[in-house]
């Protein structure tokens, strides 16, 4: 006999929509991407035995099925080990009281059941949304960011393969030019030949960039740091190219030294990311990694940027936008690449890449 719920959802539609652990979990990242971008959070449940076999928590969709809506999504988060549920547009109600209220609910339905041995736990997403005391959110957007990673491993593992080729290859064919811009640098200016500086890579991990100094050393970093959050905030004074055209770069650096102008201008201070790329802190393809004072002005979907893919030496910003585009509009750029990536995108930018250097160094 079917069961059929107030909202006329019956069980065994519900069944249908038990997803295995695979689907469950990109339905859950997409409802995550979803939920930061409209910033109306999601409610993910799961269910776990407190001890003994896991096959009763096959029925709890079942139990709960009068409190269903046909929006939830319900699969294993841990397959056969953990049953997930995940209840989106939580409605107008505080978030935290939502929760409460949903998790009392469920587990007032599974103790009248006689489902004792059921343990449920529930996590607001994204984490930023949850009190202070829901710990758990934060602890699971590692899942979330490694699921678009995992669809295509072996493209991944092409593409490192590729990175570390390709990065001793160049790194041995511009050796003679990392000499002569290492004594063009040293000659003209005090300080070293490296410009080091902390940048935020995937999934926020920090990493020492490196790259030739194309500045005074000792230099102030406050002026950068409040143009870049002034460009973040879209208010940014639009600076104008030879041609009229705007642009949205800082112009006029009083800090640049004149080789340094020369090298940032054919991007030749960025060689030095090459060993970047080797230690695997850096692909050659992927968005700008971008310095911790960025991040904390991002917006949450901005975010997304240094989530989904590795940072890059070159990218689709800097083949199709480079300094002409806004910073959302940058953002955009990066996430398109993210979600269109193939091994092809990356050979068709990398062939793009000395076409736009040249014609940015005129």
């Amino acid at each position: 006999m079917v069961t059929t719920s107030a909202t006329g959802l019956s069980f065994a539609s519900i069944q249908r929509r038990t997803e295995t652990e695979e689907v469950f979990l990109q339905k859950l990242a997409h409802e995550w991407k979803r939920a930061e971008r409209s910033r109306r959070p999601l409610l993910l449940v799961l269910f776990e035995r407190r001890e003994g076999n896991s096959t009763q928590l096959a029925s709890v969709a079942e139990v709960l099925a009068p409190a269903s809506r046909e929006t939830d999504i319900w699969g294993w988060f841990e397959q056969n080990t953990t049953l997930g549920a995940i209840f989106c547009e939580l409605g107008i109600a505080p978030v935290e009281e939502a929760r409460r209220v949903i998790l009392t609910k469920i587990e007032a339905q599974l103790l009248q059941a006689g489902m004792k041995d059921i343990a449920c736990s529930a996590y607001v997403l994204p984490a930023r949304f949850a009190s202070q005391d829901d710990h758990g959110a934060e602890d699971l957007s590692d899942i979330f960011c490694s699921l678009e990673a995992n669809e295509k491993r072996m493209q991944q593992a092409i593409k490192r393969i590729g990175d570390i080729a390709g990065a001793s290859f160049l790194l041995a064919l511009f050796f003679p030019v990392f000499l002569a811009i290492a004594i063009a640098v040293k000659c003209t200016s005090r300080g070293p030949v490296f410009f080091r500086q902390i940048r935020v890579g995937r999934y926020g991990k920090h990493f020492t960039f490196l790259k030739f100094r194309s500045m005074r050393a000792g230099n102030d970093p406050s002026i950068h740091e409040a143009y870049c959050r002034q460009l973040i905030e879209g208010k940014a004074a639009q600076e104008k190219d030879k041609d009229g055209k705007p642009i949205f770069k800082m112009t006029g650096d009083p800090r640049i030294t004149p080789v340094g102008s020369f090298l940032r201008k054919t991007s030749l201070d960025e060689l030095p990311q090459l060993w970047n790329v080797l230690r695997g802190e850096m692909s050659l393809v992927g968005p700008r990694p971008p310095i911790p004072y960025e991040v904390s002005c991002y917006d949450l979907w901005h975010k997304r940027r240094v989530l989904e893919v590795k940072p890059g030496m070159t990218g689709l910003w800097q083949v199709k936008g480079r300094s002409r585009t806004t910073f959302d509009e940058m953002v955009r750029l990066d996430l398109r690449y993210a979600r269109k990536w193939s091994l092809w995108l990356d050979l068709r930018i990398l062939l793009e890449t000395p076409f736009a250097v040249l014609k940015g160094a005129h």
